[in-house]
């Protein structure tokens, strides 16, 4: 059974470069920040981060040394079991209700659980299907 919350994600935007992930995990790292989900990638000369820590105010602290501007916003946090089919149930459950997944990333490992972010049209009210 899935189990939904509200979370809060930071995105940032920096110019691509080589080695900049070791310098963004890095900042954190130094500050003793733990980074619970990330999605990083590149498109044409830019680096775009989302991601979510167990300590935001404390990452907003330590990545404010790379000068950038840093959002923070509600997101939904899913935890479900690492198993086939648990993602397609979840995302039934909020597209069957009408609401849109603007995007979703999330990890699996080999554990019994998995956590997915996702930023909907409803997050309110996806946390109250996915939790029902």
């Amino acid at each position: 059974m899935a189990k939904a919350r509200k979370a809060k994600q930071l995105s940032f935007t920096l110019n691509d470069r080589s080695g900049l992930l070791s310098e963004v995990t890095g900042a954190l790292s130094a500050a003793k920040v733990n980074i619970s989900a990330i999605c990083a990638y590149a498109m044409e000369r830019s680096a775009y981060f989302m991601l979510s820590t167990e300590s935001n105010p404390k990452a907003k602290k330590a990545l404010a040394l790379l000068d950038t501007s840093i959002e923070e916003e509600d997101v939904v946090a899913v935890e479900m079991s690492n198993r086939t089919g648990e993602l397609e149930k979840v995302a039934n459950r909020i597209g069957g209700a009408g609401i849109n997944i603007y995007y979703m990333y999330g990890t699996a490992g080999v554990g019994r659980t998995s956590i997915c972010i996702f930023k909907t049209s409803d997050d309110k009210k996806a946390i109250r299907l996915i939790n029902k």
